[in-house]
């Protein structure tokens, strides 16, 4: 349910409102708008018998049924859009987000010539791997704790923001004390246990959609994070499995777009996965600003060619730099799209 507070409520109305919905047996969660305050319940209850006895209070606007089965990140609940702030940055609204640096973290040269070089270029984030899920047991698996040290000497050093990833709930306050943002990665996407521990994590959370999960499935297990206490989810098309073998993945450009439509969460595009081929990642990083993604994560290794993982669709120093310069004539009509329209005389 959606309950709109009339603007002028006051904060104890406010509260009592809270305080029936849980008398039905429903969790809350509330929104401060720029005009009034918008609660969102969900949970198992008499939703009939909730409703009626909600409009009938004089402060409340209206309270009607979500229909969407994700209920806080859809826009039935919020209208407008959720901006995050990590680390004096912003996501989600009229700053655009460049994550760049390599899959794995190999070596501290590695990655701190990588950082310098992505920050000179225009990056606010730095990306990379200190544990990495891989399909062969064999094949390099991230520095772990060493790596993590290595980001944040690196941000100590450019004034770069962090994500890497956590790959289980055991790991979370471990990445949490290293990372500004946490990522998901597609495999984890439905690991249930992380998504509710990532919830009281503190941090901000980057969730990959999975390479075979619908839309809906994304928003689901977005649902699991919010639900559990963390707002902060930024979305992130990676590309999905299909019967194409060109390249990597099929990039579903379009859930970009659909995306914006169902959900009021940041969304960013990963280019280097969607395709797995560095060639045609600048052209699918300026079809993302084109579409609307409120970033992009991009890997950018200094040598390619010896890179431990993801070499392939790695860009190196000087195709990252030519990548963003560009870029710039669709970053200028992506500000100039989210600059809000003056009110109305």
């Amino acid at each position: 349910m959606i309950i709109s507070m009339k603007p002028d409520a006051r904060r104890e109305e406010i509260e009592y409102v809270c305080e029936r919905i849980r008398e039905y047996g429903y969790k809350v969660h509330s929104i401060q708008g720029e005009q009034r305050v918008v609660i969102g319940a969900v949970g198992v209850g008499d939703v009939t018998a909730c409703l009626e006895s909600l409009e009938a209070l004089p402060y409340v606007e209206k309270a009607v049924r979500i229909s969407a089965p994700y209920k806080f990140v859809s826009k039935e609940f919020n209208p407008g859009r959720t901006v995050i702030s990590f680390d004096g940055l912003t996501i989600g609204g009229e700053e655009f987000v460049m994550m760049a640096g390599p899959c794995s973290i190999e070596n501290e040269r590695q990655i701190m010539e990588t950082a310098t070089a992505v920050a000179e270029a225009g990056a606010l984030v730095l990306r990379g791997g200190a544990f990495k899920p891989r399909t062969s047991p064999y094949d390099f698996q991230g520095l772990e704790r060493e790596g993590l040290k290595l980001l944040a000497k690196a941000r100590e050093a450019t004034g770069l923001a962090i994500i890497t990833e956590v790959m289980s709930d055991r790991d979370v306050d471990l990445v949490a004390e290293y990372a500004d943002v946490l990522q998901i990665g597609a495999r984890n996407m439905q690991n249930f246990a992380l998504l509710k521990t990532l919830g009281k994590c503190g941090r901000p959370v980057l969730l990959k959609r999975g390479m075979s999960s619908t839309i809906k499935e994304l928003l689901m297990s977005a649902e699991y994070v919010v639900a559990h206490g963390n707002p902060n989810v930024i979305l992130c098309e990676r590309g999905i499995r299909t019967f194409e073998t060109a390249t990597r993945n099929t990039c579903d450009i379009a859930a970009v777009s659909v995306l914006n439509e169902l959900t009021h969460l940041p969304v960013v595009l990963d280019p280097s996965h969607a395709t797995g081929k560095r060639s045609l990642v600048p052209p699918l990083a300026r079809a993302g600003v084109a579409i609307g993604a409120d970033g992009l994560l991009v890997e950018c290794h200094p040598c390619p060619e010896k890179a431990v993982s993801d070499g392939a669709q790695s860009l190196d120093i000087a195709q990252f730099r030519q990548m963003m310069r560009d870029l710039q004539p669709y970053l200028e009509l992506w500000r100039a799209s989210r600059i809000p329209e003056p009110a109305a005389v």
